[in-house]
């Protein structure tokens, strides 16, 4: 923790470079501790990647389309503990089930051990069952170590025991094997226990919606929180009413409860570093705005390298970050319908084309979500709002020559986005009747409104070559957080990292004092 220096018209205590979910939780957190918070915005609305967006009537989702333990408290959602650390909290409606087109047909699941294990008995007969029957419960322990974790009492350097205390610390310790297991990828875990090719190929499903990697590559703690939330009784899904942005929102309004500031259309150009300490940023405006304390950048770690000054960081590092492997982008398919008489059907839907090619395999897999099935203010009455991606999977060498908006463009992504239509066929074979509004992204366009490195989902670094980076960087005061650093891609962990981010500027105590008030930690 560094002392601040005084204040000025110009200058705060902490600066956050970008308000996606990382930068948002990390800005809340700081302004919970008391420090004054300034988070800096490009684009006109926060939330990064988190985000919607109104055409006419329609509220279109853009975000994140899978959450949970927002609608519950105790939670062990990261973002839940934010929100509830800032005194802020959210509607969701619940959902239990979802659908899923694979090559072995039309399914629908319910989320939950009971559910899947009597899909596994029609599917693929009781034999198959019981091995993922097993498979939980050799995953169990597992699961209930990482669940043990708050995580919100992470902290880089001292470690747990000086935010969760003696007796809290030995208690964890006792799972210190466990805990240990999972810090490789979750794919020789699945292999131990799995056999059969749908279960192996349901596993790759999973890990590739949340991390972008197939199970060889996603890191065993992601997925075992994962496990511990969805296959549990009375598990379920929730869907926020007003989707990402409401996310966001909860998050700003928390943040500004507690003193904190946003200001969007504000394009940082430059950290600015004076004798190796980060001090504030330098605007595209030409405005300068000092920080006290120091700036925390939530940002992917190729753009991060355009906002520091040649000189600043040793070119060593700044070969390291420029060399990060990336997550290949996304496909975007929004589309308003007539559709009053859709209510039979599941909030979401998961295609696979192929199991053969490989989970990662372009246009492969598609997710499509229609969240104006629980949450009616996204449409007018009579009709749905449908958010299709490909998660993950479009390559930019498709894209990276190209301009938006040019005849060669617009043919690419017209053929690139058929796919959609294919996968929704099988839903809906009429949809292309119902239609009102069609609209269609690619990597170019998450290029353009997120700001980020080739459109990229993010960071590809593999979990069984390590974890990802921490966020110290080698300027003094300058820490990272988002996707790009530890623990990964995601919404929780990105909330993570951003507790942690925020966490480097207060001290234990403080960290502490706060886990005991949320009821995290015994007093």
């Amino acid at each position: 923790m560094v002392a601040a220096r005084p204040r000025g018209p110009s200058k705060v205590d902490l600066i956050v470079v970008g308000s996606g979910l990382g930068g948002l939780c990390a800005g809340a957190i700081a302004a919970r501790h008391g420090l004054e918070v300034l988070v800096l915005e490009a684009h006109t609305t926060p939330g990064g990647a988190a985000h919607g967006f109104r055409r006419g009537p329609f509220h279109f989702e853009s975000g994140p389309s899978l959450w949970s333990g927002l609608g519950q408290w105790p939670s062990t959602n990261p973002l839940a503990q934010v929100l509830r650390a800032v005194g802020e909290s959210l509607p969701v409606a619940t959902y239990r089930d979802w659908g899923l087109l694979l090559p072995e047909g039309s399914l629908r699941v319910g989320v939950g051990q009971a559910p899947f294990l009597a899909l596994l008995r029609d599917l693929r007969g009781p034999a198959v069952a019981a091995e993922w029957d097993r498979f939980l419960t050799a995953l169990r322990p597992s699961c209930e170590a990482a669940r043990s974790l708050p995580l919100l009492a992470l902290r880089p350097g001292a470690g747990l025991a000086t935010t969760l205390g003696g007796g809290n610390a030995l208690r964890l310790l006792g799972q210190a094997g466990r805990l240990a297991a999972l810090g490789g990828a979750f794919g020789p875990i699945a292999r131990r226990h799995l056999s059969d090719p749908f279960l192996l190929h349901w596993v790759d499903l999973l890990c590739f919606l949340i991390s972008g990697l197939p199970m060889d590559q996603t890191s065993a703690a992601a997925m075992a929180t994962l496990f511990g939330e969805w296959f549990e009784p009375e598990a379920c899904l929730d869907c926020p009413i007003g989707g990402s942005a409401a996310v966001a929102a909860a998050l700003v309004r928390g943040m500004e409860r507690h003193g904190g500031r946003l200001r969007t259309g504000a394009a940082v150009e430059e950290i600015l570093v004076e004798q190796g300490r980060a001090v504030g940023v330098r605007l595209a405006n030409g405005e300068r705005l000092e920080a006290g304390l120091g700036v925390i950048a939530n940002t992917s770690p190729w753009d991060l390298l355009a906002l520091l000054p040649e000189a600043a960081v040793p070119s060593r590092w700044r070969r390291h970050q420029a060399a990060t492997p990336a997550c290949a982008g996304f496909l975007h398919w929004h589309l308003a319908l007539r559709g009053d008489d859709l209510d039979h059907l599941p909030i979401h839907h998961v295609w696979v084309g192929d199991w053969q090619r490989g989970i990662g395999a372009e246009r492969n897999m598609v997710v499509l979500s229609m969240p104006s099935l629980l949450d009616p203010s996204c449409a007018p009455p009579g009709h749905q709002v449908l958010h299709g991606y490909t998660p993950a999977n479009e390559p930019w060498e498709l894209w990276q020559g190209l301009e938006r908006g040019s005849a060669a463009y617009e043919a690419l992504k017209r053929e690139r986005c058929a796919v959609f239509g294919e996968a929704l066929e099988r839903v809906l074979p009429d949809w292309r009747e119902r239609a009102v509004l069609e609209l269609q992204g690619t990597p170019l366009t998450h290029r353009h409104y997120l700001r980020i490195h080739q459109g990229s989902y993010g960071p590809a670094w593999p979990a069984n070559a390590g974890p990802f980076p921490g966020g110290s960087t080698p300027v003094e005061g300058l820490v990272l957080c988002g996707a790009g650093v530890f623990p990964g891609i995601g919404v929780p962990p990105v909330a993570v990292s951003g507790a942690m981010a925020a966490h480097r500027f207060v001290g234990a105590r403080q960290q502490r004092q706060l886990l005991e008030e949320m009821g995290l930690t015994p007093a």
